[in-house]
């Protein structure tokens, strides 16, 4: 009998290490799989300000191209001015 208690007690023993190793292999397993959450979240936050930067550089050229249009414009509203005053020498001096 003392030999049937002596097995169970070392059965009972083998399977609480064997249960204890499995929680630990699963908690390493959570632990990685958290680690590999976080780094991808990190990536996914540089992403996003990748990209904001990205527009906000594009939203800046466009408001020099824009700038520079109008200036253009401007100019070429002028040159038309001078233009019609040299057809019209008259108009441009004399008053009404």
């Amino acid at each position: 009998m003392s030999t049937a208690v002596v097995v169970i007690i070392i059965v009972a023993v083998i399977v609480i290490v064997a249960l204890l190793a499995l929680a630990a292999a699963r908690r390493r397993r959570q632990a990685q799989l958290g680690r590999a959450q976080t780094e991808a979240l990190h990536d996914d936050v540089d992403h996003h300000r990748s990209h904001a930067e990205q527009a906000r550089n594009e939203a800046a050229l466009a408001e020099e191209r824009a700038k520079r249009t109008a200036a253009e414009a401007e100019l070429e509203e002028r040159r038309a001015t001078e233009r019609e005053r040299e057809l019209d020498p008259d108009e441009g001096g004399r008053a009404s």
